[in-house]
C-alpha cells in the first residue's frame, strides 16, 4: 500500500473499532436495563430496551457497508483483511445480543405482576452480570487485541452455563408443583435462556478475536 492509501486503512480500521465499541457499549446497557426492568416490573423500561435495538441494528449496518467499502477500495491482505471480516462477524454476533435483550425486555412485560414469587428472580441479575461481563472483556479483548483475555471470555461461559442449568431446573420444579404459574415461569426460563446464549455469543466473539490477534482459533492451541 502506498503511505496515504495505508493512513486511509487505518483511518478506516479506527472508525470500524469505534462503531463496534459503541455498539458493545449499547448491548452491554441493554442487558442491564432489560434485567432491571424484569426485577422491577418496569414496562417504561422495558419499552425503551425494545426501542433502543434499533440503534443497535442501524449501527450493524453502517459497519457491514464500511467493512465492504474498505474491502473494495483499500484491497487489505492477510492480517488486514482478517481484521476487517472479524469486525464484520463481531457486528452481527453483537446485533444479535442486543435480539436477546429486546427478547428479555419482551418477556418481562409478559410476566406480569406475580414475578416475586419466582426465587430465580434473585439469580437471574448475577447471571446477566456474568454473561454482560463476558461482553464488555470480550469488546474489550477485541480493541486491544488481546488474545489471552479472549481466552478467559471463552472459560467464564462455563459458569452461564451452571447459572442456567441451576435455573431451569428450580423454574421446572415451581411449574409442578404450582402449575397456574406454568406461562409465567415459562416466560422466567425464556430470560435464562436468551443470557445463556448472550454467553455462548460472547464466547463466539472471543474464537473470532483469538483469531484475528494471533491467526489460530483456541481449540487450534489446545488440540
Amino acid at each position: 500500500m502506498q503511505e496515504h492509501t495505508v493512513k486511509a486503512f487505518d483511518e478506516d480500521i479506527t472508525r470500524l473499532r469505534g462503531l463496534i465499541a459503541e455498539m458493545g457499549g449499547l448491548s452491554e446497557a441493554a442487558i442491564a436495563q432489560s434485567l432491571e426492568a424484569l426485577v422491577n416490573g418496569d414496562d417504561e423500561l422495558a419499552d425503551r430496551v425494545v426501542k433502543a435495538d434499533k440503534k443497535i441494528d442501524a449501527l450493524e449496518s453502517e459497519i457491514d457497508k464500511l467493512a465492504v467499502r474498505i474491502i473494495a477500495l483499500r484491497a487489505p491482505m492477510a492480517d488486514d483483511l482478517r481484521e476487517v471480516i472479524a469486525a464484520l462477524k463481531i457486528a452481527g454476533v453483537v446485533e444479535r445480543i442486543g435480539d436477546y435483550s429486546k427478547n428479555i425486555a419482551k418477556a418481562s412485560k409478559a410476566i406480569g405482576g406475580n414475578r416475586k414469587q419466582f426465587e430465580p428472580l434473585t439469580l437471574l441479575p448475577a447471571m446477566a452480570d456474568v454473561a454482560a461481563e463476558m461482553v464488555h472483556d470480550v469488546l474489550t479483548a477485541y480493541a486491544a487485541r488481546d488474545a489471552e483475555l479472549a481466552r478467559e471470555v471463552i472459560a467464564t461461559d462455563e459458569k452461564v452455563d451452571a447459572f442456567y442449568n441451576s435455573i431451569f431446573r428450580n423454574l421446572v420444579s415451581h411449574m409442578v408443583e404450582n402449575p397456574s404459574t406454568i406461562s409465567s415461569a415459562a416466560q422466567m426460563l425464556f430470560v435464562a435462556r436468551n443470557l445463556e446464549r448472550i454467553g455462548d455469543h460472547a464466547t463466539n466473539v472471543a474464537e473470532m478475536v483469538h483469531f484475528a490477534a494471533t491467526g489460530t482459533y483456541p481449540l487450534d492451541e489446545d488440540g
